[in-house]
């Protein structure tokens, strides 16, 4: 496998580091966040223009034709500078099962206008009291003019801003669907719900929404390998943010401890707290080994339940430590709210729990290894 990146890569991820760095300053981050705007417009246009949303839908429907690698790299930048934009609820939630599983109808209709900024999708995977995105309760029943979906998603992000919903349903016993659902439409009820880290989510609840059987995303009764699809590049995107969520509050540690003088001398300079920052920086490259590693098997098309599960476990737990760490060694910084390392620690938090936290992807990669998909040394 090769982890280099080619030089279309590179450019992409330049490109939209200076966009974002243009853009989202601390100070620009601290007031956004006191706006009550659920993302920046403004940000999301420009990177309509600069052809980012365009990532990975092909050039008929007004994209580049790359790929997921090429999202993750600007996930990775967008974690870094904690972007308020909805990057992964419409490229990896929305336009790439749209992309993959959608009928030429549904990809005209969805993909030119994602490209363009024009619209956001988005998911809605999580239920309450459900740990597992594979197994929805919310019920989807065939009638003459298609299906009508009874229950309740929540946290699903983007949900009162997106102008469609992929929406997961058991549709038998054993069966399930994904279905293309308007938020506005007749049966659907949206609802705003707070998070700690400021991001956009839903509670969405279907009463009999009935949605046309042109509107289902690939066979309704056949559609459990879509929902498996969407959740592995669900979570390798989560630990793309991650990363550079991680690695960007680890630099700013290592920056403020080299600065900061106590007892006459940097702290940086004290044993304990090098050890701190260097178990740190393993978590952070442990993490991006296996992301990449779970982003190499996803493109090639190589079955990777573990490394996936692995990726959104070291997400997790590397997320948390690292981001704890950097608080406690800010000091009383670390507790202020509007101080920047705090909004890392926030959303990162917010990552390690999204589509299920460090204990479920344990018990994932705990089945891959009893039933013997996987070597206990892969």
């Amino acid at each position: 496998m090769d982890f280099s990146y080619s030089e279309e890569q590179k450019s992409l991820r330049r490109l939209t580091a200076q966009i974002f760095d243009d853009r989202v300053t601390d100070e620009f981050r601290r007031e956004f966040s006191r706006s009550g705007a659920p993302f920046d417009r403004a940000l999301w246009q420009t990177l309509a223009e600069a052809g980012v949303l365009g990532t990975a839908i092909a050039e008929e429907h007004g994209g580049t034709g790359l790929g997921f690698t090429e999202i993750c790299l600007a996930l990775e930048e967008q974690g870094r500078t904690l972007a308020p934009v909805p990057l992964l609820a419409t490229l990896v939630l929305g336009a790439l099962p749209v992309q993959k599983f959608g009928t030429p109808a549904q990809r005209a209709a969805w993909l030119p206008r994602v490209a363009s900024g024009e619209v956001l999708l988005t998911a809605a995977l999580e239920e309450t009291g459900s740990g597992d995105p594979l197994v929805p309760a919310l019920k989807a029943t065939a009638t003459g003019d298609g299906w009508r979906l009874r229950g309740v998603k929540g946290c699903v992000p983007c949900g009162a801003q997106a102008h469609a919903i992929l929406v997961t349903a058991r549709t038998g016993r054993k069966s399930v669907g994904v279905f293309i659902v308007d938020p506005r439409a007749k049966g659907v009820r949206v609802e705003a719900q707070a998070t700690t880290s400021g991001e956009p989510q839903a509670q969405v609840t279907f009463t009999n929404a009935l949605v046309s059987a042109a509107d289902a995303l690939g066979d309704p009764l056949q559609g459990e390998a879509i929902v498996h699809w969407m959740v592995e590049r669900a979570h390798v995107a989560l630990a793309a943010q991650q990363v550079g969520l991680a690695a960007e509050a680890l630099r700013r540690t290592t920056a403020y401890t080299a600065g900061r003088v106590q007892f006459g001398r940097p702290t940086g300079s004290f044993q304990a707290v090098q050890h701190r920052l260097a178990d740190a920086f393993i978590d952070v490259e442990a993490l991006r080994s296996v992301y990449l590693r779970a982003l190499w098997a996803l493109e090639n098309d190589v079955p990777a339940a573990a490394e996936v599960a692995a990726a959104k476990w070291w997400a997790a737990r590397a997320g948390h430590r690292v981001t704890h760490s950097a608080q406690h060694l800010h000091g009383g910084l670390g507790a202020d709210i509007d101080y920047p390392i705090h909004a890392y620690f926030l959303h990162a938090r917010q990552i390690e729990l999204a589509l299920g936290g460090a204990t479920p992807m344990l018990a994932k990669i705990g089945a891959q290894l009893a039933a013997g998909a996987v070597s206990p040394l892969t």
